[in-house]
């Protein structure tokens, strides 16, 4: 007997709140630096309609990757959302650490 698809998507999300849980004990969320950004060369673009993606962010010094929201973008990062246990975390991260569209 196999598990259920029906909540596979509702056990990832309880597994992944855990796990940022977690790693929010290991220290704040870390967002790219004013100087990293460029934000007065580059141009920056508000996404009206926030794109699901997943991304690697780092709390302390301990990775995770999380299933989160483009917010905006530059060139080079993207500003991202996301929400566990009743919180919302944003922060920026290098445009490589981001995997486009998710369902």
């Amino acid at each position: 007997m196999g598990a259920s698809k029906r909540y596979a998507e509702h056990y990832d999300a309880v597994g992944e709140e855990r796990l940022v849980a977690r790693a929010a004990a290991a220290g704040p969320l870390r967002t790219l630096t004013r100087a990293e950004l460029e934000l007065d060369v580059l141009p920056v673009t508000t996404n009206p309609r926030p794109e699901r993606v997943r991304a690697w962010v780092r709390f302390g010094d301990e990775p995770l990757r999380v299933r989160a929201e483009a917010v905006m973008w530059t060139a080079t990062a993207v500003a991202i959302r996301f929400h566990a246990s009743g919180t919302e975390y944003r922060c920026w991260v290098w445009s490589s650490a981001v995997a486009g569209r998710q369902t």
